[in-house]
């Protein structure tokens, strides 16, 4: 009897732990964490920039006459440079390819040159010009170096343009950028003639522009 006892008792356990492992666990699933995107350039931009241009070329308009000579002059003054641009980049691993548009309003110098008989001649430098350029450059993160060229315009003539500079995303969709540039006009000869003597103006218009920008960009994580 007592060996029947302790078998039913065994058995009874045996089919209790066995009912128990059946059972759902009661344990708190593990908390599932949403990855964080990865920051990437690709995407279109728009933004605004502001900034100071200068003269880089020392030619200045002048005048001459086979008898009274030639007067003029010119130098390297600058002014207060500013404007928007809009632009898309695809991002490659850590190489970036761009293409940006711009438009600025340049205060830049005035030339001025005097005939001896009264003749006066007053000529400024164009107050707007525009870019359209290609930019490529290395991203470290949400830090861009790059290096940018292309055409460049202004007062109905073409030329080119190359610079480089440093743009950083401080958040998702906002960047800052400093920027150089080197820009070259080819503005050809202007005369204007008088009595015996003739005017012609320069030939290049050749500046330097740095400036700051803020871009907004669409569609980034």
């Amino acid at each position: 009897m007592k060996k029947i006892l302790l078998s039913s008792v065994a058995l009874l356990g045996f089919t209790a732990g066995a009912m128990a492992a059946d059972l759902p666990s009661r344990a708190a699933p593990a908390p599932v964490v949403a990855a964080v995107p990865v920051f990437t350039w690709t995407g279109f931009y728009v933004g605004v920039n502001a900034g100071y241009g200068w003269n880089t070329s020392n030619k200045s308009p002048y005048f001459f006459d086979p008898v009274l000579g030639y007067s003029g002059d010119g130098g390297n003054d600058g002014g207060f440079v500013g404007g928007a641009q809009v632009g898309y980049n695809y991002q490659m691993g850590m190489f970036v390819l761009g293409l940006e548009a711009d438009i600025q309003y340049a205060d830049r110098s005035r030339d001025r040159g005097y005939y001896a008989l009264g003749y006066a001649y007053d000529r400024s430098s164009d107050d707007w010009f525009g870019t359209v350029r290609a930019r490529a450059g290395v991203a470290f993160d949400r830090a861009l170096v790059y290096a940018t060229g292309g055409f460049a315009y202004g007062d109905g003539n073409g030329g080119w343009t190359a610079g480089g500079g440093l743009e950083y995303a401080f958040t998702n969709n906002l960047s800052a950028k400093v920027e150089g540039l080197y820009v070259n006009l080819d503005h050809g000869h202007r005369n204007d003639g008088y009595v015996v003597g003739y005017s012609a103006g320069r030939g290049k218009d050749e500046f330097g522009v740095v400036r700051a920008g803020l871009n907004y960009r669409f569609g980034s994580y």
